[in-house]
């Protein structure tokens, strides 16, 4: 099925917005004047001013008083715009160390020292997190970026304040630290010299190969138990990763990049992850099959998420590059989440319920169950740890 075809099943308030290849110009209008059922794509871009990114619009956040609609004025305004380009910004935080208390994920605190990520991956679920900086969860987020310059020095101030109990930091958890942009900035091997001087565990989720720059400080830390790492594998086909991750490291180096730290020695864990019914959930055996030739030594899937604005972000992708299966995905979606587009009831938001989401985890068990994964798990220390001196304005007499 054509995409045009496609495209004209959306309710008729949406088809204006669905028009993502045509020119089109904005105009402001207050939210309530847009239909809460309506297609997303209330701020299309042409294809050729968003080449390389993941999002195909770029719509209001949910707290913004106007939001931006497309409709083409017939006076080809748009023709003229540049391609966007990314932006990066001074985030300045009193505090670095974020804590949780929610009771299904492994850690209570982490560090994220980006906000916004320029790999673009169009399923992310932090994108909402954009909407609370007056920004768009679409192209926003991969475009405009927030760095904490200072994060290392305030995680050595965090680790050093009396009271403070030493328990797994989990970085990346948001959004990549090791994105593009690390290349430049050396924020997260900073974190790291921090943590590896403290003796401070640490868990780090990443997409990207870049992590090999740091192996010299992740092996030495490997040796204490004071570092794990999982990589995400979303896909093994380079094109559809390039579709949904478009700026994120290509499947194979991510497979070099697990093989490369399991050589070191570093605990390293694949993350089939997120499964998209009737996209990628049929490579689920191949890509754990990749994983276990590289050396890993544990697994772990989580279901697509698709809070707030990520649902029609991720619709929209699915009309732009697979029109004849958008019905489908949401279908299949709905029967593991309750009927409903996403439930964040915890338990079940990583896994969703139901027949399909059963079949998918038995599958991945017995994947697991095969290849000898999840067998065992290096469990990460606390016995390392010395508070770093703390830094005050007072000298010292002696």
């Amino acid at each position: 099925m054509s995409a045009a075809s496609a495209l004209r099943r959306l309710p008729d308030p949406a088809r204006i917005d669905a028009r993502l290849g045509a020119e089109a110009a904005l105009r402001q209008v207050h939210p309530s004047q847009i239909h809460p059922g309506s297609h997303p794509g209330n701020a299309a871009v042409a294809a050729e001013r968003r080449r390389g990114r993941g999002a195909v619009s770029n719509a209001s956040g949910r707290f913004e008083p106007v939001a931006r609609v497309a409709f083409d004025d017939g006076w080809e305004s748009l023709e003229a715009l540049p391609p966007f380009a990314t932006t990066v910004t001074t985030d300045t935080a009193r505090k670095v160390i974020t804590r949780n208390e929610s009771p299904d994920i492994s850690f209570d605190r982490s560090i994220n020292p980006y906000r916004g990520c320029e790999h673009g991956c169009v399923y992310c679920f932090a994108r909402p997190t954009h909407a609370y900086l007056g920004l768009s969860p679409g192209l926003d987020f991969e475009l405009k970026l927030f760095m904490k310059p200072d994060a290392p020095e305030l995680l050595e101030r965090e680790l050093a304040a009396k009271g403070y109990v030493p328990k797994t930091i989990a970085i990346g958890t948001n959004t990549d630290p090791y994105q593009p942009i690390e290349r430049k900035t050396g924020l997260m091997r900073r974190l790291l010299e921090v943590l590896e001087k403290a003796g401070h565990p640490v868990g780090i989720v990443t997409k990207s190969d870049l992590i090999l720059r740091d192996l010299d400080i992740l092996s030495r830390m490997a040796e204490r138990k004071l570092v794990r790492v999982a990589l995400s594998v979303t896909t093994l086909d380079a094109r559809l990763s390039r579709l949904m991750e478009p700026r994120a490291p290509t499947p194979a180096r991510r497979l070099a990049a697990l093989r490369g730290l399991a050589e070191a020695g570093v605990p390293t864990t694949v993350m089939v992850a997120p499964l998209v019914p009737a996209i990628n959930d049929t490579e689920i055996e191949r890509i754990l099959d990749a994983a276990a030739a590289a050396g890993v030594e544990g697994a772990g899937y989580v279901l697509l998420r698709l809070p707030l604005e990520v649902r029609d972000i991720f619709r929209e992708w699915l009309v732009t590059h697979f029109p004849d299966r958008e019905r489908h995905v949401f279908t299949l979606i709905r029967q593991m989440r309750g009927g409903k587009d996403y439930d964040a009831k915890f338990g079940q938001r990583m896994t969703g319920s139901g027949p399909y989401a059963w079949m998918l985890g038995r599958r991945f068990e017995k994947a697991c169950d095969r290849l000898g994964l999840n067998l065992r798990r290096t469990a990460l220390t606390v016995e390392h740890f010395v508070p770093p001196a703390a830094r005050t304005a007072q000298l010292e007499l002696f």
